[in-house]
This record gives C-alpha cells, structure tokens and sequence, in this order.
C-alpha cells in the first residue's frame, strides 16, 4: 500500500500550497474505516483508494479530487455517511464522494433500457462535476490494473463494460493516454490470444529492422537542427490493441500494416508546429489523405495538434503528431488539465475548455430524445464520434462526426435547413445525399419547399442531433396521417348511428376522454390506440355499438388507402396483436407481413413498396389461419386429445397434414385458425401442457411466399 508520505510528495511536487493535513486527514479516516476490509487479491481494500488517489496527483489535479478519491468508497462500503463526511471534510467533497457513489452502482452493461437510464444519470452527474467521471475513470483503471484476482466471468464482464463504455468516455474527454490504457487491459482479457500473436510479431519486426524508432527521431532532429526548429521529439510504437483495431477495420495482416510507429514532436509556439511540419514534409513524402490540423480547427474537447502521415525509411509509414507543450498537456489529460495545478496555482492552460460548456454540448441532444434505445443510439454516437470540418459557402466552419453526410451538415446548420433539404452540392458537384463528407471540403444545402423528412435519412444521417431530428419530423407526418384516417374513422362511426362527426360532437368526446382536444383523440383513434367504440360511448352511451362486436375484415388493418386490399402473407402468416408492414402490388393491393419476416429482405431495395401499417385494436373473429408444426407420440387416443384441446380453446382447425410418421412418434402440420396472437399463445400453451405432445412450434416457411398475394383470409 502506498504510505500517506509518498502520496503527498507526489503532490508536493506540483502543488506546494496543497492542503496537505486535510489529505493526511482523509488518508487516516479512509484507512480507519476500511480496516479489516479486503480486496480480491487478500492485499488491504484501503490500498486502492489510494492508488486512485496516486493515478490522480499524477495528473497534477485538485486537493478536493485527490480526497474524494481517498474517500470514493467510504459511503457505499463502510459505516461512514454523507452527514459525517460533510462535517469532516466540507460540502464540496461530500458531495463528490457520494457521486461517485452513485456513479458505483449504476449497472451500465445491464439491459439497454437500464442502461440507457444510467447513462442518463451518469451526464447528470457529470454535468454537476466533472470531477466525479474523473474519480470513476481513475478507479476502473485501477481496478482493470489489478484484475487478475477477480473471477473469470467478473474479469470478463469488467473488461467487456471497460471497452464499451469507460473507455471510450476518457478518449471523447481528452485522457488519450487513459483511453489507451483502458483499452489494453481489457483486450488483455476479452482476447488474450490476439494480443500476444501481436506482441511476438511485433518484437520479430523489432528484432528484424533494428531500431527503427531510433533511427527515425535522430533523422527527424536532424532535418528540425537544420530548420532551426526547437522541438522534442517522442518516438513509440502504438498499442497492441490500437494495431488490432486497424487489422480488423482495414481487414488486414499484420504484415500489411505499415503505420504501426507512431511520433510526437513537442514545440514551443504554434509557428514552430508549422515550422517542424514543413521540415518533415520536406525530408519525406506526406501520405494523401491523412493529414489533419487541428490546430486552426480544435476539437471540442479541447485537443489541438497537427496529424500528418509520411513514408520514412524503407517505405515504412510512420503516423506524425505535432504540438506545443502546453497543447500536449490537454491531449494527455483533456478535460482534467482545467484542474490541473502547477506551483500551488491552478495552471490555466488556455486550451483546456470549460468541464460546464464541454458537457452541456454533450448533452444538447440527449435531452430531445424519449425512447430508451435511441438515446443510448446518440449517447454511443457521439462518444465514438472522430471529427471533421467542413465549410458552408460563406466559409464558415461545421464540425462533423467522421462518416457524417450532407443531411447531417444540413441539420447542423439549422433544423429547418435539414427538414427542407432536398440536395447538396460538395466542392460545387451534386453530390447523393449519401455521400460521406471529407475534411476541408465545401457543402452547399439545396433546399425547397414543402419538402419533409423521408424515412430513408434516418439510414443515411449518422449525427445523434440529424436523426433526432428526423424522428421527430416523422412522428408528426404520421400524426398527421393518424388524424386524417381517426376523422375518417369517427365519421363512418357516427354516420353508422344515425349522427354526425361535427368539431364540437369531437371536442366533447374528447373532453370525456380527458384528452387535449380533439386532434389528440383522432389521432390516438387513427394509430389504434382508440376504438370508435370508446369515442361514441363517450357522448352517445346507449347508441355505441356492443364492445364485444367483431371487428370486420375491411377495418382489420389500419393505416391502407380507401380503395386498397390486403391479404397476409403465407410465410409469416402475422396475426392481429402483432406489429406488422405492407408490400404494395401493382394492380394486387398490399400483402401483410410481420415484423421479423425474413422475406422483408427481398425488398429493401424498395422502400416506395413499403407500408406502415397497425391491426385494429379491437376483437377480431376467429378467421386468421396460422399453421404449427407438432410432434406427438404414436398411441392411441393421442391425435384425439389434440384435437380436443384445440377445440377447448375455441379454434378451428382447417387443415392437418401427416408430414413424418414414425413408429414413436407423428409429425404434423395442424393449421387453425385463431383471433389473435394472445389466442396463439393461449392454443400453444394448452398443447405444450399435454405430456404426450413432445415439442409445437409456429411454422414459417419463406418458401410460400409466392402464393401470399391469393392468400385470403
């Protein structure tokens, strides 16, 4: 365990004016209330709060930070509460130790609606103090240094959550260095196999060009030394896991990948980073493509340096970072250098942006978004979003994921622009709007009006605030569309007693419903969450048809054109209560399929066939036929039994076909025909509960899909 002395000389280092008797203070209260406590390893459990201490003075942070992580585990593992720690240490601590706290127990590689939720509050608690992400990160990396003496399962469950998510979250803040650690450790455990096949061809590759990272920097201050450029230059070879990810995304051997060096020339002023970039490009060739500068374009979270690529020796390409000293500390650290203190001063390093502004554009566009899966779908996004920069016509800069497209330019420019974009123009070509957009490159957005948002963006935007954006549009086109048939709906249903549909017979019925109004009930009656039942019981009780009516055929499915037919597909065979499309046909109205029907497939190339469509909320007679595939025991009475119970559960058989007979056992294809999906699990259930039934499953087979169109139900 680290002693208290060498905790604060290590901070004594950086911050000579550091609280250093409140740290003692912590150190001893930590120490007293884990006593006894053990880690998975048998060492002291005291000795990783302060190993996290450690890992965070060596990032030069805050005296408050540095006991919050002292004290990261007092209030979840140990008779300490939130009470004693404010009385001892001050609000401000407390409040950070009891977010990290929280922070703990968010399981957040648990069910994508909880972890979506968690995620939810992991922003709220960053959005409050950076400093509690800074903690958590410092304690998973802790945690991952030391995780061989956690359970194979746990190690894989940890290391899985570390890629995924933490991560990830310490590269979009800047920590670099973190990231890569990260990374590391836990492609150690999730394919250890991979890693070491990298690491032994790596040092044969060693072994076989001498020091080729030697050899490069004394070439490169060299050609700096004639320049007249004063700069360091750092040499080093990526990581084992960073050369896996660019096998695996180039889909390459190891043998084929060159830029496996990596080098960081360190200067004073910006001239210089300019300076030692035309001195490379001089002595060697830059690569096309793959140079960056984000020097005049930061990204947002702050990191400033020049990318190039160049071939150096023997071909051999080698990846170029060049920086100012005080640039290098925000990439090394990101968010965590505004903490960050030099000689008892908080060291201002002019790069560092501001943790409040940083994370409240972060979070812009979490906030529009309602459904679990599509906020984890932007949260994701945007934490493994790379950056580049475009310009509008005027010359204005819009920064962009890598991948981005023009629609997505267009909605950053303005939400209406997007709505209204019909095409774009890249370096003054039309381009298709899903082109992928290039750094420094020109887009202009055509727009026209009356345009709205096709279905169709949502697979091409890849920006969290674009399909935000278009989801949102989409959702009122089809409220539109939901009015328009809920008042077709109403008016048949009035006409049917003998009344009439008016404004205030709507508002009325609406107001007994405790709707907003009547476009709220109309819409709600066109997406089927109403029955036309409901809405003129509401102000016509005695005239509203028996609830108990069967919905007929021709109101079976919603959302069809007045004079389009539908028949349901014979390969999927959905039934009512399940969520469904249509495939339109020329001169044969639509053809109903499920969700999840494999067929659908055959027409993704034709999104104008598709149909989005909703069975009737309603009863529906027992008249859909679904076919199931049932193995029974050769004895006697057995068929008869089925049959019966069946019949029990008041379904039809239609047809039954012996499909294989053996001397144990017959297997069938029984069609019945049913209302609904509730009545198919109610008839399988029934059937799985007799002891001579030895397996039933729905029978789906793509291969009749070529009759579907005759299909009549």
């Amino acid at each position: 365990m680290i002693p208290v002395e060498e905790l604060l000389s290590e901070i004594r280092a950086y911050n000579p004016k550091a609280e250093e008797s409140l740290i003692s203070e912590a150190y001893a209260y930590g120490l007293e209330m884990h006593e006894g406590q053990k880690r998975h390893s048998g060492e002291p459990y005291f000795s990783h709060p302060v190993a996290v201490a450690m890992i965070l003075a060596e990032q030069r942070l805050d005296d408050a930070t540095i006991i919050t992580a002292l004290l990261h585990d007092t209030i979840e593992d140990t008779p300490a509460s939130y009470a004693t720690v404010t009385e001892r240490f001050g609000g401000e601590i407390a409040d950070l130790v009891d977010g990290v706290t929280k922070l703990t127990n968010l399981q957040l590689s648990s069910t994508e609606t909880q972890q979506a939720e968690n995620f939810r509050k992991l922003f709220m608690a960053m959005s409050k103090d950076m400093r509690v992400i800074l903690v958590k990160l410092a304690d998973r990396l802790h945690n991952m240094r030391t995780i061989k003496a956690m359970r194979p399962d746990k190690q894989h469950q940890k290391a899985r959550e570390t890629m995924d998510i933490f991560a990830p979250l310490a590269g979009r803040m800047g920590m670099q260095w973190m990231r890569e650690e990260l990374e590391d450790l836990a492609f150690k455990v999730l394919n250890p196999e991979a890693r070491a096949s990298i690491i032994r061809r790596f040092l044969t590759l060693q072994k076989a060009s001498d020091d080729v990272i030697g050899r490069i920097t004394t070439d490169m201050r060299h050609e700096f030394s004639k320049a007249g450029v004063t700069a360091e230059v750092l040499g080093r070879a990526k990581k084992p896991y960073s050369i896996w990810r660019k096998m695996q995304e180039k889909d390459i051997g190891f043998s084929r990948l060159s830029d496996i060096y990596g080098f960081r020339i360190i200067t004073d002023t910006d001239a210089d980073c300019y300076a030692a970039l035309g001195a490379i490009h001089q002595r060697w060739r830059a690569v096309p493509g793959r140079f960056k500068d984000y020097i005049s374009q930061p990204k947002s979270n702050g990191y400033r340096s020049i990318h190039t690529t160049v071939s150096g020796r023997d071909g051999k390409r080698v990846e170029v970072q060049i920086r100012t000293h005080q640039m290098h500390d925000v990439a090394e650290t990101g968010v965590a250098a505004h903490w960050s203190y030099r000689d008892g001063e908080p060291s201002a390093n002019p790069f560092a942006v501001d943790p409040a502004r940083w994370i409240a554009n972060l979070t812009e566009q979490f906030d529009a978004e309602e459904d679990h899966a599509e906020f984890l779908e932007a949260v994701k996004l945007e934490m493994y979003a790379d950056k580049v920069f475009c310009f509008t016509p005027k010359g204005e800069v819009v920064k962009l994921p890598r991948g981005a497209t023009p629609i997505d330019f267009a909605y950053a420019i303005h939400t209406r622009i997007g709505h209204a974009c019909v095409g774009a123009k890249v370096d003054g070509m039309r381009v298709p709007l899903w082109t992928r957009v290039k750094n420094g490159q020109s887009v202009e957005v055509i727009t026209a009006d009356g345009q709205t948002p096709q279905s169709t963006w949502l697979d091409i935007a890849v920006t969290g605030k674009a399909r935000s954006a278009i989801r949102r549009a989409l959702r009122e086109i089809d409220r539109d569309r939901f009015i328009k048939l809920g008042r077709e709906l109403a008016r048949a249903a009035f006409d049917h007693v003998g009344k009439k549909a008016t404004d205030k017979a709507l508002e009325t019925a609406a107001k007994h419903l405790r709707l907003t109004g009547a476009n709220e009930m109309l819409a709600r009656l066109g997406s089927a969450e109403l029955t036309t039942v409901q809405v003129l019981g509401a102000i016509y009780p005695d005239m509203a048809p028996d609830e108990g009516d069967e919905i007929g055929r021709d109101l079976a499915v919603i959302g069809l054109e007045a004079d389009q037919s539908f028949d349901r597909a014979r390969c999927c065979q959905p039934l009512p209560g399940e969520r469904i499309v249509g495939i339109t046909y020329r001169g044969r109205g639509v053809v109903v399929h499920a969700i999840d029907c494999d067929k659908l497939s055959d027409y993704d190339d034709q999104p104008n066939r598709w149909l989005d469509l909703h069975w009737h909320g309603g009863k529906h007679p027992a008249a859909y036929e679904v076919s199931l595939d049932v193995t029974i025991g050769n004895d006697a009475g057995v068929l008869g039994r089925i049959c019966t119970l069946i019949g029990e559960q008041k379904a039809n058989i239609s047809d039954l076909i012996f499909v294989d007979r053996k001397p144990d056992y017959y297997r069938l294809q029984v069609d019945i025909e049913l209302r609904d999906a509730e009545h198919l699990h109610g008839v399988i259930s029934a059937l799985e509960a007799e002891s001579d039934v030895a397996s039933i499953e729905r029978l789906r087979d793509p291969s009749r899909a070529a009759g579907a169109q005759q299909t009549v139900v």
